[in-house]
């Protein structure tokens, strides 16, 4: 299953210091982790949400694809129009799900406000 995930600088320098295979622990205040299933909703995130809220005013979409069989078990959630696909992945799985990422994590788009 091909996913992707809108990150900021901070996150997207944990996942190269990871060699490009997982996506760095959540923060207390985010307990849950939310790869998205299409690259709209994700490059919507980045250049709105990322560029706007992020200190350095950057945002990157990556993308990766995860074991199907394990990626069964994650219900789909819209949350919002009906490409606002998301899967709900608890913070304390997210080691577990990091294992199950198929090859390299890619970052396909950049923003930023300049």
């Amino acid at each position: 299953m091909v996913l992707y995930r809108p990150v900021g600088t901070k996150e997207l320098e944990k996942i190269q210091e990871s060699g490009y295979t997982s996506y760095p622990p959540r923060l207390p205040e985010q307990p849950i982790f939310y790869p998205v299933l299409n690259k709209a909703y994700a490059v919507e995130i980045a250049s709105q949400w990322n560029v706007k809220y992020n200190e350095d005013h950057r945002g990157y979409v990556t993308k990766f694809e995860i074991d199907e069989a394990y990626a069964k078990q994650f219900e789909v959630h819209t949350v919002g129009s009906s490409h606002h696909q998301e899967l709900w992945v608890l913070a304390n799985e997210l080691k577990q799900f990091n294992q199950h990422i198929v090859g390299k994590i890619q970052v396909i788009c950049e923003f930023s406000e300049e």
